[in-house]
């Protein structure tokens, strides 16, 4: 296999659920938005927290553009707790994330990863309940987002172009929202596969690499659709499952960006908190997982590392949505970088 058989493999894999799951983002963006989440976490209490959690994890939003969203949580009054949940969960997976982590691993790895988000983000609200009190201000700036648009859910579409925002959203603005660390995840996942001796981070799994891979992704900037290729690579070369999944929740969870512009909305000990919280659960959930692989006896060779031809036969439908998700992953990165300057 050479190095273009492995990326086209994994375009093969990932595009059918990624486009379904980019559809899916769609619907939410059009039925479920800010205005509609702040109804019900409004009070601060546990069941907002757990609420609040619950609502970020289909949500499409990246850890840089959930900022305006909980900014929006905020200056509407919701409390430290709820915000932060929304805050952890939404970046840490979604509907597009959670169908690609389905399309390149396996099922198990498809439950940990949002349950894991819930529990990381639960958990962070409740302890900036407990002992975070900062009160925040209403100024007449606000920061920008470091993404390249601002990224607020908008209120529903008007009732005739519902079906065109549902495709608009998920296959034009969200896909260029996501585009740059996809692409980069798609190659490097490729180059990983293709380049990299099997079995070489078969040593990698103990606590020391774990915290590595904690320090170093706590300020890292990538979408969690953009981890998971990645992830899977790193699973086929004997990285252990719950490592990887330290990585697939540490990655998206935050950057350093964000960690700068949240001092202002939850205070520099809400900031503390929350990567408290995300490290020391995600750290204990990914040796659950190990525990969980091993004790079963699974196989942690996910679906990446199969032959993606069936009996022999051509995959159609794979290099079907392959086709068209390239030319809108190219319109999209001709947008991003190209189209932006000659407007």
């Amino acid at each position: 296999m050479n190095f273009l058989a492995a990326l086209g493999k994994y375009l093969m894999m990932m595009s059918p659920y990624l486009l379904v799951g980019l559809f899916i983002a769609g619907i939410i963006h059009v039925y479920l938005n800010v205005e509609k989440v702040k109804k019900y976490i409004n009070n601060g209490t546990i069941g907002d927290i757990v609420k609040a959690s619950l609502f970020g994890i289909p949500l499409p939003l990246c850890s840089c553009s959930v900022i305006p969203s909980a900014v929006t949580l905020r200056k509407a009054g919701v409390k430290n707790g709820p915000t932060s949940s929304f805050l952890i969960s939404t970046p840490e997976t979604g509907v597009d994330s959670i169908m690609v982590t389905y399309g390149l691993m396996d099922l198990p790895m498809t439950i940990f990863r949002p349950l894991a988000a819930f529990i990381s983000a639960t958990v962070a609200g409740i302890f900036q309940r407990l002992f975070n009190d900062f009160e925040f201000i209403e100024e007449t700036t606000e920061k920008k987002s470091c993404c390249h648009k601002k990224k607020i859910p908008p209120g529903e579409a008007d009732e005739g172009n519902k079906f065109r925002e549902i495709f608009r959203f998920g296959y034009f603005e969200l896909l260029e929202d996501i585009v740059n660390w996809l692409f980069v995840g798609i190659i490097v996942g490729a180059c990983i596969d293709y380049f990299i001796p099997v079995d070489m981070f078969a040593n990698f799994n103990g606590t020391a690499a774990k915290l590595i891979i904690l320090v170093a992704g706590i300020p890292m900037y990538v979408c969690a659709s953009a981890t998971t290729p990645i992830a899977a690579a790193l699973v086929l070369k004997g990285l252990s499952p719950g490592s990887a999944l330290l990585f697939l929740l540490v990655g998206p969870a935050t950057n350093i960006s964000n960690i700068l512009v949240l001092q202002k909305y939850i205070g520099r000990k809400g900031v503390i908190i929350n990567i408290l919280s995300i490290s020391f659960v995600s750290l204990l959930i990914s040796y659950l997982v190990d525990f969980f692989y091993f004790s079963q006896n699974l196989n942690p060779v996910f679906k990446a590392s199969q032959d993606h031809h069936h009996h022999g036969g051509t995959d159609y439908m794979g290099i079907t949505a392959a086709v068209i998700f390239c030319f809108l992953m190219l319109r999209a990165l001709y947008n991003v970088h190209i189209g932006k300057r000659i407007k």
